[in-house]
Protein backbone atom coordinates (compact mmCIF):
# COMPACT_ATOMS: atom_id res chain seq x y z
CA UNK A 1 0.00 0.00 0.00
CA UNK A 2 2.85 2.33 0.78
CA UNK A 3 4.60 1.50 -2.49
CA UNK A 4 1.45 2.38 -4.45
CA UNK A 5 1.30 5.73 -2.73
CA UNK A 6 4.90 6.45 -3.71
CA UNK A 7 4.24 5.50 -7.31
CA UNK A 8 1.20 7.74 -7.48
CA UNK A 9 3.14 10.61 -5.98
CA UNK A 10 5.92 10.11 -8.52
CA UNK A 11 3.49 10.12 -11.43
CA UNK A 12 1.82 13.26 -10.11
CA UNK A 13 5.19 14.98 -9.86
CA UNK A 14 6.10 13.96 -13.41
CA UNK A 15 2.79 15.23 -14.75
CA UNK A 16 3.12 18.52 -12.87
CA UNK A 17 6.56 19.32 -14.19
CA UNK A 18 5.41 20.22 -17.78
CA UNK A 19 2.69 22.44 -16.42
CA UNK A 20 5.19 24.26 -14.25
CA UNK A 21 7.56 24.60 -17.17
CA UNK A 22 4.77 25.90 -19.39
CA UNK A 23 3.72 28.40 -16.76
CA UNK A 24 7.31 29.58 -16.38
CA UNK A 25 7.69 29.92 -20.13
CA UNK A 26 4.40 31.80 -20.35
CA UNK A 27 5.51 34.19 -17.66
CA UNK A 28 8.85 34.73 -19.38
CA UNK A 29 7.14 35.26 -22.71
CA UNK A 30 4.65 37.67 -21.15
CA UNK A 31 7.49 39.67 -19.67
CA UNK A 32 9.24 39.68 -23.05
CA UNK A 33 6.04 40.74 -24.85
CA UNK A 34 5.49 43.59 -22.41
CA UNK A 35 9.08 44.73 -22.89
CA UNK A 36 8.79 44.50 -26.67
CA UNK A 37 5.52 46.43 -26.66
CA UNK A 38 7.19 49.14 -24.62
CA UNK A 39 10.02 49.27 -27.18
CA UNK A 40 7.48 49.33 -30.04
CA UNK A 41 5.79 52.37 -28.56
CA UNK A 42 9.13 54.09 -28.19
CA UNK A 43 10.36 53.23 -31.74
CA UNK A 44 8.57 52.88 -35.15
CA UNK A 45 7.18 49.49 -36.19
CA UNK A 46 9.45 47.09 -38.08
CA UNK A 47 6.87 46.86 -40.85
CA UNK A 48 7.14 50.58 -41.60
CA UNK A 49 10.64 50.33 -43.02
CA UNK A 50 13.39 47.77 -43.46
CA UNK A 51 15.76 47.61 -40.50
CA UNK A 52 18.19 45.06 -41.87
CA UNK A 53 18.91 43.80 -38.32
CA UNK A 54 19.06 40.03 -37.64
CA UNK A 55 16.34 38.44 -35.53
CA UNK A 56 17.31 38.12 -31.86
CA UNK A 57 16.66 34.80 -30.04
CA UNK A 58 14.55 34.87 -26.86
CA UNK A 59 16.45 35.89 -23.75
CA UNK A 60 15.31 32.72 -21.89
CA UNK A 61 14.40 29.42 -23.40
CA UNK A 62 12.29 28.08 -20.57
CA UNK A 63 12.48 24.81 -18.74
CA UNK A 64 12.61 22.56 -21.80
CA UNK A 65 15.31 24.50 -23.66
CA UNK A 66 14.94 25.48 -27.31
CA UNK A 67 12.26 22.88 -28.11
CA UNK A 68 9.18 22.56 -25.95
CA UNK A 69 7.37 19.33 -26.71
CA UNK A 70 4.26 20.56 -24.96
CA UNK A 71 4.10 23.98 -26.76
CA UNK A 72 0.59 25.24 -27.39
CA UNK A 73 -0.79 27.07 -30.47
CA UNK A 74 -0.45 30.53 -28.94
CA UNK A 75 3.12 29.77 -27.97
CA UNK A 76 3.95 28.70 -31.50
CA UNK A 77 2.30 31.83 -32.90
CA UNK A 78 4.33 34.00 -30.55
CA UNK A 79 7.50 32.27 -31.69
CA UNK A 80 6.74 32.59 -35.41
CA UNK A 81 5.39 36.17 -35.29
CA UNK A 82 8.86 37.81 -35.69
CA UNK A 83 9.59 35.57 -38.68
CA UNK A 84 6.28 36.46 -40.29
CA UNK A 85 6.90 40.15 -39.66
CA UNK A 86 10.35 39.89 -41.20
CA UNK A 87 8.88 38.14 -44.27
CA UNK A 88 6.31 40.89 -44.63
CA UNK A 89 9.09 43.44 -44.36
CA UNK A 90 11.07 41.68 -47.09
CA UNK A 91 7.98 41.60 -49.33
CA UNK A 92 7.53 45.33 -48.83
CA UNK A 93 11.20 45.94 -49.66
CA UNK A 94 10.89 43.79 -52.80
CA UNK A 95 7.77 45.69 -53.91
CA UNK A 96 9.48 49.04 -53.27
CA UNK A 97 12.54 47.97 -55.26
CA UNK A 98 10.38 46.77 -58.15
CA UNK A 99 8.52 50.08 -58.18
CA UNK A 100 11.82 52.01 -58.18
CA UNK A 101 13.13 49.92 -61.06
CA UNK A 102 9.95 50.54 -63.04
CA UNK A 103 10.16 54.29 -62.36
CA UNK A 104 13.79 54.40 -63.50
CA UNK A 105 12.94 52.42 -66.64
CA UNK A 106 9.99 54.71 -67.42
CA UNK A 107 12.16 57.81 -67.01
CA UNK A 108 14.85 56.25 -69.19
CA UNK A 109 12.34 55.44 -71.94
CA UNK A 110 10.92 58.96 -71.71
CA UNK A 111 14.41 60.43 -72.02
CA UNK A 112 15.20 58.24 -75.03
CA UNK A 113 11.94 59.23 -76.72
CA UNK A 114 12.60 62.93 -76.02
CA UNK A 115 16.12 62.64 -77.45
CA UNK A 116 14.78 60.89 -80.55
CA UNK A 117 12.17 63.64 -81.03
CA UNK A 118 14.82 66.33 -80.71
CA UNK A 119 17.02 64.51 -83.23
CA UNK A 120 14.12 64.27 -85.70
CA UNK A 121 13.40 67.98 -85.26
CA UNK A 122 17.06 68.79 -85.87
CA UNK A 123 17.00 66.66 -89.05
CA UNK A 124 13.85 68.46 -90.23
CA UNK A 125 15.45 71.85 -89.56
CA UNK A 126 18.50 70.76 -91.54
CA UNK A 127 16.30 69.65 -94.45
CA UNK A 128 14.38 72.94 -94.35
CA UNK A 129 17.62 74.88 -94.32
CA UNK A 130 18.87 72.88 -97.32
CA UNK A 131 15.63 73.51 -99.20
CA UNK A 132 15.81 77.23 -98.45
CA UNK A 133 19.43 77.34 -99.60
CA UNK A 134 18.48 75.54 -102.81
CA UNK A 135 15.55 77.92 -103.35
CA UNK A 136 17.86 80.89 -102.78
CA UNK A 137 20.29 79.46 -105.33
CA UNK A 138 17.50 79.00 -107.86
CA UNK A 139 16.29 82.55 -107.22
CA UNK A 140 19.78 83.89 -107.75
CA UNK A 141 20.11 81.89 -110.99
CA UNK A 142 16.75 83.15 -112.22
CA UNK A 143 17.69 86.73 -111.34
CA UNK A 144 20.97 86.38 -113.24
CA UNK A 145 19.17 84.90 -116.26
CA UNK A 146 16.55 87.65 -116.15
CA UNK A 147 19.26 90.30 -115.93
CA UNK A 148 20.95 88.85 -118.99
CA UNK A 149 17.63 88.84 -120.84
CA UNK A 150 16.91 92.42 -119.85
CA UNK A 151 20.32 93.50 -121.07
CA UNK A 152 19.68 91.83 -124.40
CA UNK A 153 16.24 93.42 -124.69
CA UNK A 154 17.58 96.85 -123.82
CA UNK A 155 20.31 96.40 -126.38
CA UNK A 156 17.76 95.43 -129.02
CA UNK A 157 14.93 97.72 -127.91
CA UNK A 158 14.82 99.46 -131.28
CA UNK A 159 15.23 96.28 -133.30
CA UNK A 160 11.81 95.35 -134.65
CA UNK A 161 11.16 92.25 -136.69
CA UNK A 162 8.23 91.79 -139.03
CA UNK A 163 6.02 88.96 -137.80
CA UNK A 164 2.97 89.43 -140.01
CA UNK A 165 2.34 91.30 -143.25
CA UNK A 166 -1.23 91.89 -144.45
CA UNK A 167 -2.09 93.35 -147.83
CA UNK A 168 -5.30 95.36 -148.23
CA UNK A 169 -6.58 95.83 -151.79
CA UNK A 170 -8.63 98.82 -152.96
CA UNK A 171 -10.59 99.34 -156.13
CA UNK A 172 -9.25 102.04 -158.44
CA UNK A 173 -10.23 105.50 -157.28
CA UNK A 174 -11.71 104.28 -153.91
CA UNK A 175 -10.40 104.48 -150.33
CA UNK A 176 -13.18 102.68 -148.47
CA UNK A 177 -12.41 99.32 -146.85
CA UNK A 178 -14.17 96.29 -148.22
CA UNK A 179 -15.60 93.49 -146.12
CA UNK A 180 -12.59 91.28 -146.81
CA UNK A 181 -10.23 94.13 -145.92
CA UNK A 182 -11.96 94.66 -142.57
CA UNK A 183 -11.84 90.93 -141.81
CA UNK A 184 -8.10 90.85 -142.56
CA UNK A 185 -7.51 93.83 -140.26
CA UNK A 186 -9.57 92.18 -137.52
CA UNK A 187 -7.41 89.08 -137.71
CA UNK A 188 -4.33 91.23 -137.44
CA UNK A 189 -5.40 93.55 -134.60
CA UNK A 190 -7.46 91.31 -132.30
CA UNK A 191 -4.47 89.41 -130.80
CA UNK A 192 -2.70 92.73 -130.09
CA UNK A 193 -4.92 93.64 -127.15
CA UNK A 194 -2.85 94.08 -123.93
CA UNK A 195 0.36 93.32 -125.81
CA UNK A 196 3.52 95.40 -125.73
CA UNK A 197 6.64 95.80 -127.77
CA UNK A 198 5.04 96.11 -131.19
CA UNK A 199 4.46 98.71 -133.88
CA UNK A 200 2.33 98.69 -137.02
CA UNK A 201 3.78 99.98 -140.25
CA UNK A 202 1.18 101.11 -142.82
CA UNK A 203 2.36 101.86 -146.37
CA UNK A 204 -0.05 102.98 -149.08
CA UNK A 205 0.66 102.39 -152.77
CA UNK A 206 -1.33 103.82 -155.67
CA UNK A 207 -1.13 103.85 -159.42
CA UNK A 208 -0.56 107.10 -161.22
CA UNK A 209 2.21 109.63 -161.07
CA UNK A 210 3.47 112.42 -158.85
CA UNK A 211 1.68 114.05 -155.98
CA UNK A 212 -1.72 112.75 -157.06
CA UNK A 213 -0.58 109.14 -156.56
CA UNK A 214 0.97 110.02 -153.22
CA UNK A 215 -2.22 111.70 -152.03
CA UNK A 216 -4.36 108.70 -153.06
CA UNK A 217 -2.00 106.26 -151.36
CA UNK A 218 -1.99 108.41 -148.21
CA UNK A 219 -5.79 108.48 -148.18
CA UNK A 220 -5.99 104.66 -148.40
CA UNK A 221 -3.39 104.27 -145.63
CA UNK A 222 -5.31 106.73 -143.42
CA UNK A 223 -8.44 104.64 -143.93
CA UNK A 224 -6.62 101.58 -142.57
CA UNK A 225 -5.23 103.52 -139.61
CA UNK A 226 -8.64 104.95 -138.79
CA UNK A 227 -10.19 101.48 -138.71
CA UNK A 228 -7.46 100.09 -136.39
CA UNK A 229 -7.75 102.99 -133.96
CA UNK A 230 -11.54 103.20 -133.80
CA UNK A 231 -12.46 99.53 -133.98
CA UNK A 232 -9.55 97.90 -132.14
CA UNK A 233 -8.27 100.74 -129.94
CA UNK A 234 -4.74 100.42 -131.23
CA UNK A 235 -2.70 103.35 -129.83
CA UNK A 236 -1.88 105.89 -132.50
CA UNK A 237 1.72 106.14 -131.29
CA UNK A 238 2.23 102.52 -132.30
CA UNK A 239 1.22 103.16 -135.92
CA UNK A 240 3.61 104.54 -138.52
CA UNK A 241 1.86 105.50 -141.76
CA UNK A 242 3.26 106.76 -145.07
CA UNK A 243 1.84 107.27 -148.51
CA UNK A 244 4.31 105.83 -151.03
CA UNK A 245 2.36 106.78 -154.18
CA UNK A 246 3.64 104.77 -157.14
CA UNK A 247 7.03 104.07 -155.54
CA UNK A 248 8.74 100.80 -156.42
CA UNK A 249 8.02 97.89 -154.09
CA UNK A 250 10.97 96.61 -152.06
CA UNK A 251 11.93 93.03 -152.78
CA UNK A 252 12.60 90.39 -150.13
CA UNK A 253 16.25 91.34 -149.90
CA UNK A 254 15.37 95.02 -149.43
CA UNK A 255 16.45 96.22 -152.88
CA UNK A 256 14.28 97.86 -155.54
CA UNK A 257 14.99 95.51 -158.46
CA UNK A 258 13.18 95.84 -161.77
CA UNK A 259 11.35 99.03 -160.80
CA UNK A 260 8.98 98.91 -163.73
CA UNK A 261 7.83 95.36 -163.00
CA UNK A 262 7.39 96.00 -159.30
CA UNK A 263 5.50 99.28 -159.50
CA UNK A 264 1.93 98.84 -158.30
CA UNK A 265 -0.82 98.74 -160.89
CA UNK A 266 -3.70 99.36 -158.44
CA UNK A 267 -4.45 100.78 -155.00
CA UNK A 268 -3.25 98.70 -152.05
CA UNK A 269 -1.95 99.08 -148.48
CA UNK A 270 0.66 96.92 -146.81
CA UNK A 271 0.15 96.54 -143.03
CA UNK A 272 3.23 95.08 -141.31
CA UNK A 273 3.15 93.98 -137.67
CA UNK A 274 6.61 94.36 -136.15
CA UNK A 275 7.74 93.28 -132.67
CA UNK A 276 10.80 93.52 -130.49
CA UNK A 277 11.82 91.40 -127.44
CA UNK A 278 9.69 93.22 -124.86
CA UNK A 279 6.79 90.83 -125.32
CA UNK A 280 9.09 87.86 -124.77
CA UNK A 281 10.48 89.51 -121.63
CA UNK A 282 6.97 90.07 -120.29
CA UNK A 283 6.06 86.43 -120.95
CA UNK A 284 9.16 85.25 -119.09
CA UNK A 285 8.36 87.54 -116.15
CA UNK A 286 4.90 86.00 -115.87
CA UNK A 287 6.17 82.44 -116.22
CA UNK A 288 8.92 82.64 -113.58
CA UNK A 289 6.65 83.45 -110.57
CA UNK A 290 4.32 80.67 -111.68
CA UNK A 291 7.21 78.19 -111.77
CA UNK A 292 8.43 79.35 -108.35
CA UNK A 293 4.94 78.92 -106.88
CA UNK A 294 4.69 75.44 -108.40
CA UNK A 295 8.04 74.43 -106.91
CA UNK A 296 7.00 75.59 -103.45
Amino acid sequence: MKSRSLIALFVAIVLALPALAQTSSSQDQSSQNSASSTQTQAAPSSTDSATGKPLQPPAREGFWGHLNPFARKKYVQRQTAPIRDRLNELDELTAANSKSIKDVDARAQQGIQLASTKANEADQHAIDAGNKAQAAQQTATQASTRLTTVEQVVGNIDQYKATNVTEIRFRPGQSDLSKNAKSALDDLATPLKDQRGYIIEVQGFSSGHGQAAIAVSQKMADSVVRYLVLNHEVPVYRIYVVGMGNAPVQSANGSADDAKAKRTSGGRVEVSLMKNDLEQLSANSTAQPAQAAAQQ
